[in-house]
């Protein structure tokens, strides 16, 4: 009898451990947490492991895809950037439709539509009652407009998500940098936004200020900000300068390999959050934002996951010129693969033109977008697999997992019948948090086991493009995680062949090279302006095009059965006739020279280290070796992935003999070119004719003394 007493008190024993060890297991923490002063390293990385998502984040998430409507008065005046003096009566859309806006991107598959509603230069889309810088002053519809109100009409109609951005700077508001006057100012308009038009389910405040050090400083209150959502919007995510949603931090449309939506950078646009990532070295734009060895470092963990940027056209307000330069499908389908592919909310922009139209190359891009995504994820080819303990990973229920206990971990899926797939999709179950910090995949092939696929985060979602590959067994392995990893879908899929985009350079005496990716293809390509066909020229070589033009290439396969997109260049006259007179400084294997060169790869830049660096303004003389009448000009940054020494604010001069210099009558800023560092085209108020030209740096993005320039040119044309 005392044995039996004493076996039921140490059953219940056991059972009350296994309890306590089971609510220990589901200790998750919402959002963030801070960790213990004394923490291990490992007890750090358990905790992160333990970070989950709130209901609206993780809503968010499963959106996938979201898009961006940069509309403003600056669509009617060929700018990125307004100054916030322009003339209200410019913005007139003469057939102004949201719902072809909101049923293009519906019909590609997009979740949600975010409008800015007021960009950097104040002028809103809807009739605020706080500024006379609206609408309610243009002649659209009479003053009787709002744009604001007929996208949310328009999302209501097709079952689309609604979002608004709402630029904190302002270039028009004559309160700005008087902080409390502007602060209360900026507090009414979030106020209009958030109560006059239903539901808003993404508030984006960016981050730019193209104030420069002498500009007007302005604090914002970021916190009454966060506040006054919560209260007037509970279920909206805020985005970017907020604390629900993370820039990727590149607006070039690719996320991190490994991305962590649990992240030691501290969310907000707060003093006291810049300042805390500022001691760990880190922001937005840093490759590592999650790794073990900024957990050591770190007090706190947030869960604030990506959202991936990017604009269909090369600028992300609509400009006529770009009409030819809309993002080919083989780019699209690249940007999804590394943005909703790496964990990540692709966020992508289409701007609607000045007739109030997403126009016709860019509905129909989108919807060549869709259709793809949509025949790549079909057929999950791993339904109805045997996949043993990992069945929960392919049963097509939210509510099973694969939650292996040791590592590494391996699942065998042995499908009905061999299959040919060329995509790896794998999910973790992030009501749980994200773990896993390594996996691979291999498939049996001839008998033996080949890796065909590997990678480090997972997260909401991974995706691998895998070479084609014929198998009936699959093998995935988590060879790395924080904690027990929670797989809740595991997918292989066959995406439809995409031939690569033709590649079009030029070179310093004018020569056109025309290459591909694509293999056994043949190129055929116009310079008249035509599009190419299996009868146009077959490029076997360069050609000359010194003085500049349009060239058109397209590759072909299968006796001209199958084509790719057509790839245009534009062109003006070549540099072979340049030199170099002068230039303000130059770093050793950084000659002025390059900026002339023709190589986009090759840059010129001013010293950066050692003491005395030559200070702005830097500048370079280039002799044309004839004279022009210019019409404009162009600068490319550099293109090895690094921003420094770009410039944001320049100017140019022509001159007939190299003494005497007009100063060119233009805008004198590369508006948005920290983020989105893409060639730029600059066009004078009236032609000059000119010998020589001097192109002066005044200052660089974020304030460094240095100056860099990957290729400068002339516009003629």
């Amino acid at each position: 009898m005392k044995l039996a007493k004493t076996s039921a008190l140490l059953l219940a024993a056991a059972l009350l451990s296994i309890t306590a060890y089971a609510q220990q297991k589901e200790n998750y923490y919402v959002k963030s947490v801070k960790f213990p002063a004394n923490a291990t390293i490992e007890q750090k990385v358990k905790m992160a492991a333990r970070v989950v998502p709130t209901p609206q984040q993780k809503a968010w998430q499963e959106l996938e895809l979201t898009a961006f409507l940069h509309f403003t008065i600056n669509t009617f005046t060929n700018l990125e950037w307004g100054h916030g003096t322009e003339d209200p009566q410019l913005f007139n859309p003469t057939h102004f439709d949201a719902d072809q806006w909101v049923k293009s991107l519906k019909d590609a598959g997009f979740k949600m539509a975010i409008l800015t509603a007021k960009h950097h230069d104040g002028f809103c889309l809807w009739p605020s009652k706080v500024t006379k810088h609206t609408v309610a002053a243009s002649p659209w519809k009479n003053g009787k407009g709002d744009v604001v109100r007929e996208l949310r009409d328009a999302c209501t109609k097709y079952g689309m998500r609604f979002g608004v951005y709402l630029s904190p700077w302002d270039r028009n508001a004559e309160c700005y940098g008087d902080s409390p006057r502007y602060n209360k100012f900026f507090m009414e308009q979030l106020t209009e936004l958030l109560t006059n038009y239903g539901k808003v389910d993404e508030v984006w405040f960016d981050g730019a200020c193209g104030e420069g050090p002498n500009g007007k400083k302005q604090e914002y209150s970021w916190k009454e900000y966060y506040q006054l959502i919560h209260k007037l919007q509970p279920n909206a995510v805020v985005a970017v300068s907020g604390e629900d949603v993370r820039w990727v931090g590149t607006e070039s449309g690719y996320g991190r390999p490994t991305e962590w939506s649990t992240t030691v950078l501290n969310p907000g646009g707060t003093n006291e959050s810049a300042a805390v990532n500022q001691q760990l070295g880190i922001n937005a734009m840093k490759n590592d934002l999650g790794s073990r060895e900024l957990l050591a470092k770190a007090n706190q963990v947030f869960w604030w996951p990506s959202e991936v940027d990017v604009s269909i056209r090369p600028g992300w307000f609509y400009h006529k010129a770009e009409d030819s330069r809309v993002k080919s499908l083989n780019k699209l389908v690249d940007i999804y693969f590394n943005s909703v592919g790496m964990n990540s909310v692709l966020l992508l922009n289409v701007p609607p033109d000045t007739r109030g139209l997403i126009q016709e190359s860019d509905v129909k891009r989108l919807k060549e977008f869709g259709e793809y995504i949509s025949a790549t994820f079909k057929t999950n080819l791993a339904v109805g697999a045997k996949a043993g303990a990992a069945n929960g990973a392919i049963d097509k229920s939210a509510k099973t997992n694969w939650s292996p206990k040791m590592l590494p971990a391996v699942a065998e899926l042995s499908l009905a019948r061999p299959s040919e797939f060329n995509v790896f999709m794998i999910q973790e179950d992030i009501t749980k948090g994200q773990r896993v910090e390594e996996f691979a995949v291999e498939a049996f092939i001839n008998g033996a086991w080949k890796e065909v696929g590997r990678g480090t985060t997972i997260g909401y979602k991974r995706l691998l493009r895998l070479p084609t590959t014929t198998a009936s067994k699959i093998r995935v392995s988590i060879l790395k995680s924080r904690d027990i990893p929670n797989i809740s879908n595991i997918g292989l899929f066959m995406a439809p062949e995409l031939l690569a985009d033709p590649v079009i350079s030029r070179d310093k005496q004018g020569n056109v090279k025309i290459s591909s990716e694509s293999k056994t293809v043949n190129i055929r390509y116009t310079t008249d302006g035509s599009e190419p066909t299996a009868a146009s020229n077959l490029y076997d070589k360069p050609f000359a095009l010194p003085q500049g033009g349009v060239v058109k290439a397209r590759t072909f396969i299968n006796n001209n059965s199958v084509f790719s997109e057509v790839k245009q260049e534009s062109f003006d006259i070549c540099t072979a006739k340049w030199t170099v007179v002068s230039s303000s400084a130059a770093q050793g294997s950084f000659p002025a020279v390059n900026a002339i060169d023709g190589a986009s790869s090759s840059m010129w830049h001013t010293p950066w280290d050692g003491a005395n660096l030559p200070k702005h303004p830097h500048s370079i003389v280039v002799d044309l070796g004839e004279t022009l009448t210019l019409k404009g000009f162009t600068y490319a940054p550099r293109t090895d992935g690094n921003i420094s020494g770009t410039p944001m604010h320049y100017e140019f001069y022509t001159s007939t003999d190299g003494v005497t210099w007009q100063k060119a009558a233009c805008k004198g800023e590369f508006a948005n070119i920290k983020h989105n560092p893409i060639k730029q085209e600059v066009m004078f108020d009236a032609p000059a004719v000119a010998r020589f030209f001097k192109f002066v740096a005044l200052d660089e993005v974020e304030g460094k003394e240095w100056t860099s320039v990957g290729e400068l040119g002339v516009i003629t044309r």
